[in-house]
């Protein structure tokens, strides 16, 4: 019995001739997929998204269509994260990424490196532009923020003034902490609303001091890349950058990002959290305050409980004041009774020196010898001591008297 792929002998000579190399399904693949991954590389495909599914992961998993045909496609977690939101089923977008195939399946796809809408490339691109012209202006530069106020006196708020935001940013407010509210109304999409932002921003801060608001928000409700345009014109993001007073933008929803946010002080995700940003909850104010009250009295009694425990130890090492007295006084009675007597002792000390010094001066005068037959000269009443002594006048002093001469 032949086997069914023994080649037939009268076909043999013309088939070995032609013989193909033989591959696993594994090479053949792999070499479908470096066919495909050399031949296109990167591309750029527009299409409808279609079957979009976000998994566990972060990876995004989506078909891109038009009338005629299917690409699967799938952008990985780290793609996805810069995306602004995942886009929807049925949104036209313009897919960047490479061409590649998954053997798995026998099939193609493209590993998208980047997602935009289709038509707003050019605009994305221009936007793009200018947040790194600003950026490299410092006017998003992280040091330059500015903490807004704990209680605020007085909110500035620069939005629509119909639809649900203000009514829903104004019954936040209430709710929290009341607090006095300005509304300047702008309108906050369309032509000219850029310009009524950035005019109401500047109309805040040129108030007098008295009347400013310690904080203002710019807000907006959710809407389209196109509604939220405002909000990234140059003049808005130069005023809220420019802006004396600490700026709150809420403008969109998560994950709506525009300039204004960068700019802003404070960015918050919704103009209800920027509501709720800009005023405390006034019970949670009221019970901090309550326990920092008793703090400080459990300080005030703790420390005042440590300084008499304190004074009453001094108490104990200082001496009796009284008993200090009556010891000075013993002292004092001691030293003048000693005083007293050692005054006379001193006094007659001093008597018996004296009388000794008179007597050894008596034995030792000048007279004395003169007793003896002895006389001495005197010239002007000083001794003539030595007989070199000039010629002259003299005093001869003797035992009973004085007589005058001449030295010769």
């Amino acid at each position: 019995m032949r086997d069914l792929f023994d080649v037939p002998p009268e076909l043999e000579r013309e088939v070995a001739p032609a013989a193909l190399p033989v591959w696993s399904v594994t090479e053949l693949a792999a070499k479908v997929k470096a066919r495909v991954e050399a031949g296109f590389g990167s591309v750029v495909v527009q299409g409808e998204v279609s079957g979009g599914k976000l998994h566990s992961s972060g990876h995004f998993y989506f078909d891109i269509k038009d009338e005629g045909a299917v690409i699967n496609c799938v952008a990985w977690r780290s793609t996805v994260s810069r995306w602004a939101k995942v886009p929807a089923n049925g949104t036209l977008v313009v897919v960047k990424g490479k061409l590649t195939t998954y053997a798995q399946r026998s099939s193609y796809q493209i590993l998208a490196d980047s997602m935009e809408p289709a038509g707003l490339g050019a605009l994305m691109q221009q936007l793009e532009e200018l947040k790194q012209r600003l950026l490299a202006e410092g006017l998003f530069d992280p040091s330059e923020k500015r903490a807004i106020p704990v209680l605020p006196k007085r909110i500035g708020i620069i939005t629509s003034p119909t639809g649900a935001v203000i009514a829903d940013m104004l019954h936040r407010i209430a709710d929290r902490c009341p607090r006095e509210v300005l509304l300047s109304p702008v309108a906050v999409q369309g032509a000219g609303a850029a310009e009524q932002v950035a005019a109401a921003i500047e109309g805040f801060n040129a108030l007098p001091e008295a009347k400013r608001p310690d904080v203002l928000i710019v807000a907006r409700g959710g809407g389209s890349f196109e509604d939220l345009m405002p909000f990234n014109a140059e003049v808005v993001v130069r005023a809220v950058a420019g802006s004396a007073i600490p700026v709150v933008s809420g403008v969109g929803h998560e994950p709506d990002v525009t300039l204004c946010d960068f700019a802003a002080d404070v960015r918050a995700p919704t103009p209800s959290a920027a509501a709720e940003m800009v005023v405390p909850v006034r019970e949670d104010l009221l019970y901090g305050l309550t326990l920092t009250q008793r703090r400080l009295r459990q300080n005030v009694v703790g420390q005042i409980g440590e300084l008499r425990q304190r004074l009453a130890y001094m108490q104990r090492l200082l001496p009796d004041p009284r008993r200090q007295v009556v010891q000075a006084g013993q002292r004092l009675g001691e030293l003048d009774e000693r005083l007293r007597k050692l005054v006379p002792q001193r006094v007659n000390l001093a008597r018996e020196r004296l009388e000794a010094m008179a007597r050894v001066l008596a034995a030792h005068g000048p007279d004395v010898p003169l007793a003896r037959g002895y006389v001495y000269l005197t010239r002007e009443g000083q001794p003539l001591r030595s007989a070199t002594a000039e010629a002259g006048a003299m005093t001869i002093h003797f035992k009973d008297g004085q007589r005058e001469g001449t030295l010769v």
